[in-house]
C-alpha cells in the first residue's frame, strides 16, 4: 500500500503546478518559459502560415478533423510502403491493408490499440514517422479541443486550433517527453537506431533482442495518454519498463496531464467568477477553483473505488487455485511481473484505464473477474480523469446531465455556470453520452452474432464475452489496452474496432465543441436562492451517483453476463 500511496502523493504534488502552467498556456498569459518558446512558436507560425485568428466552434472542429484526416492519409501510406522506405534494418514488409487502416485510425484517435507486435510488424521509419508522430499530434489534438471547450464554457473566445496545437507541443509535450525519456534511459530502456542484436544466453543458446528508439516512444506514449508499445508485450517487457522507478515514472506521466486539465478548467472558471481576485485580496492561494475541485473530487472518488476493488480482488486471488494448495499470500501473480507484484500491477491497471492510456504492465486477460471488471468499467464510464482533455469534457457532460435532472426535480430551468441549459444542449449531451454505449454494445452484439467475430474468441462462456466487451470498450473509449487472449488481427476485428475508435473520438468532440459554442453565445443569468450550486461537496456526491447510475442502467446486463457471471461461477 505504501507504493500506491507514494505514487498518488507524487501525482497530487505535481498536478497543481502543471495545471496552473497549462492554464497560462491556454489563456496565453506569461510563463517562465516564454523567452525560450516564443521565438520557436513564431518561427513555426511563419513557416506554416498560421495567423492565429480566433475561430468559431464550427471552424475549430472542421480544422481539427481536416488536419487529422491529412495525417491519417500520410500515415496509411507509410505503413503500406514501409518496406521501400529508409530506417528498416530488419527488412520488415509493408503492413496489410485492414491492419494499416486499424493502426492509423488507432494512433490518430489517441487509442493506440495494437493488433500487431511493434518489434516485428513495424520498421523504424513507421515507429517514428507514424507511431511517435501521431502520439504527439493526437495528444495535442485532444488537448486543443479541451482548451477550446474550456474557453467556451468560461465565456472566452474558442481560440485557434493551430496555435493550441503548436503551444501544447512545444511547451509541454516535447520538453517533458525529453525529460521522461532521459529518466527511462537511465533505468535501462534502449534508445538506438541499430538493428536487432543476437546474443548468447547463459544456457549457451542464441536469442534475438529487439532494439530501437524505445525510450522516445515510451515517454510520449505515457505523457500523451497514448499507450501503444514499441513491443507487443508493452510495458510488461523490461526493455519498455525495466524497474519500479520506471514503472512509477510511467504512471505519473500518464496521470499528470489529464489531471492538470481539470485544474486548468478550474482556474479558467475561477478567474471569470472572481475567485482569483478574492483570493488575492485575502492573500490566499487558490489551487484549482471550486468548480474544478468538485470535478476533480468526483473523478478521484470513482478512481479510488475502482482501485480498491481491483487491488482487493487481485490480493484475494483465485479460489480454485487456493483449493489446489498453491500459496497465494502475495495475491494472484498470474500474468504479472515479479518485479512489480500485485500492488504496482493493480495500480497500473487502474491508472491506465482510468486515464485511458492503454499501456499495460501485466496481462489484463489474466486478472481475476472483478479485477478485470474495473478497467473495463472505467473505460465504459470514460470520465474517470480520462485521456488528456477528453476525460474532462466527458465529465462535464455528466455535470450538465446532473444539473438537468436536479432542475427537473425542483421545477426550475437548469443552469450551469450562469447559463441556461435548454433543449439544444441536452440533445448534444445525449449524443455524447449515448454514442459510447451504442458503439460498445452494438459492436459486441455484432461480434457474437457473426462467425467472423466468434472466430476471434479464444475463451468459452463468461470470459469470452468479457474479451469482446473489453475490446470494444477499449476502442470506443480510445484506450487501446485489451484482453489479449482475443485473436483480433483479422479483417472483421480490424475494421469494426477501427470504426468504433473513429466514431468514439470524433462524434463526441464535435458535439462537445458545439455545446461550448452554444453556451458561449448565451447571455448570463443571475444567481438566485433557488440556483443549484455546482461548487460544493453535495453536488460532487450527486455527480458520482449520476455517473454510477447511468453505468448501471447501461452496462450492468452486459457485465452480468461477463465478469460478474465469471466471478460468481468461481465463488459459488
Amino acid at each position: 500500500m505504501l507504493q500506491i500511496i507514494l505514487t498518488l502523493a507524487i501525482f497530487l504534488i505535481l498536478v497543481i503546478p502543471m495545471g496552473k502552467y497549462m492554464y497560462h498556456i491556454a489563456t496565453e498569459q506569461k510563463t517562465f518559459a516564454d523567452k525560450v518558446f516564443d521565438s520557436v512558436d513564431r518561427l513555426i507560425y511563419k513557416v506554416c502560415g498560421i495567423k492565429g485568428e480566433n475561430m468559431g466552434w464550427k471552424t475549430y472542429a472542421l480544422t481539427l478533423l481536416t488536419a487529422n484526416a491529412v495525417m491519417v492519409f500520410v500515415g496509411y501510406l507509410i505503413l503500406r510502403l514501409q518496406n521501400f522506405l529508409f530506417l528498416n534494418p530488419n527488412g520488415i514488409d509493408g503492413m496489410e491493408a485492414s491492419l494499416s487502416f486499424n493502426t492509423v485510425i488507432s494512433f490518430m484517435t489517441n487509442t493506440n490499440l495494437q493488433h500487431y507486435s511493434g518489434e516485428s510488424g513495424l520498421a523504424y521509419v513507421s515507429q517514428m514517422c507514424v507511431i511517435i508522430f501521431m502520439m504527439f499530434t493526437s495528444a495535442a489534438s485532444g488537448y486543443a479541443a479541451c482548451m477550446a471547450f474550456c474557453r467556451g464554457l468560461s465565456g472566452r473566445k474558442v481560440g485557434n486550433f493551430y496555435r493550441d496545437m503548436v503551444r501544447i507541443t512545444t511547451r509541454i509535450l516535447i520538453p517533458v517527453s525529453f525529460i521522461v525519456a532521459l529518466i527511462l534511459v537511465s533505468q535501462g530502456t534502449p534508445q538506438t537506431l541499430i538493428g536487432n542484436l543476437t546474443v548468447e544466453t547463459v544456457e549457451g543458446k542464441l536469442q534475438d533482442l529487439a532494439m530501437g528508439p524505445v525510450a522516445a516512444l515510451e515517454a510520449i506514449k505515457h505523457l500523451g495518454t497514448n499507450g501503444g508499445g514499441f513491443f507487443g508485450a508493452n510495458s510488461a517487457t523490461p526493455f519498455e519498463n525495466p524497474t519500479v522507478i520506471s514503472n512509477i515514472v510511467e504512471m505519473i506521466s500518464m496521470m499528470i496531464l489529464p489531471g492538470a486539465c481539470v485544474v486548468t478548467f478550474g482556474h479558467m472558471l475561477a478567474e471569470k467568477r472572481r475567485e482569483l481576485k478574492e483570493a488575492r485580496i485575502e492573500k490566499k492561494k487558490i489551487w484549482m477553483g471550486r468548480q474544478g475541485a468538485v470535478i476533480f473530487g468526483a473523478m478521484a472518488i470513482l478512481f479510488a473505488v475502482g482501485l480498491l476493488i481491483c487491488y482487493n480482488a487481485e490480493m484475494t486471488g483465485n479460489p480454485i487455485i487456493r483449493e489446489m494448495g498453491i500459496d497465494q499470500s502475495a495475491g494472484s501473480m498470474e500474468g504479472k511481473e515479479v518485479r512489480f507484484g500485485v500492488a504496482q500491477s493493480s495500480l497500473f491497471t487502474t491508472v491506465t484505464t482510468s486515464f485511458t492510456t492503454g499501456t499495460v504492465n501485466n496481462m489484463h486477460d489474466t486478472l481475476t473477474p472483478l479485477g478485470g471488471m474495473v478497467p473495463m468499467l472505467h473505460m465504459m464510464l470514460n470520465c474517470v480523469f480520462g485521456g488528456k482533455g477528453v476525460g474532462l469534457m466527458n465529465m462535464v457532460m455528466y455535470v450538465i446531465l446532473a444539473v438537468f435532472i436536479c432542475g427537473l426535480m425542483v421545477g426550475r430551468t437548469p443552469e450551469y455556470l450562469n447559463k441556461k441549459i435548454e433543449g439544444k444542449e441536452m440533445k448534444l449531451v445525449a449524443i455524447v453520452i449515448l454514442i459510447h454505449p451504442l458503439l460498445i454494445l452494438g459492436f459486441s452484439g455484432l461480434a457474437v452474432s457473426l462467425q467472423a467475430g466468434l472466430d476471434g474468441i479464444t475463451n468459452p462462456s463468461f470470459h469470452g464475452l468479457s474479451q469482446v466487451l473489453y475490446e470494444y470498450a477499449s476502442s470506443a473509449a480510445n484506450n487501446g489496452s485489451g484482453f489479449e487472449g482475443l485473436a483480433d488481427n483479422s479483417v472483421f476485428w480490424n475494421v469494426t474496432t477501427g470504426l468504433a475508435m473513429f466514431f468514439g473520438r470524433y462524434i463526441a468532440i464535435v458535439a462537445q465543441l458545439a455545446i461550448a459554442g452554444s453556451l458561449l453565445a448565451k447571455k448570463k443569468v443571475n444567481e438566485t436562492i433557488g440556483t443549484l450550486r455546482t461548487d460544493n461537496v453535495t453536488f460532487m456526491i450527486i455527480l458520482v451517483f449520476i455517473v454510477y447510475i447511468f453505468a448501471a442502467l447501461t452496462f450492468f446486463p452486459a457485465l452480468a453476463l461477463g465478469p460478474i457471471g465469471e466471478h460468481l461461477s468461481l465463488w459459488m
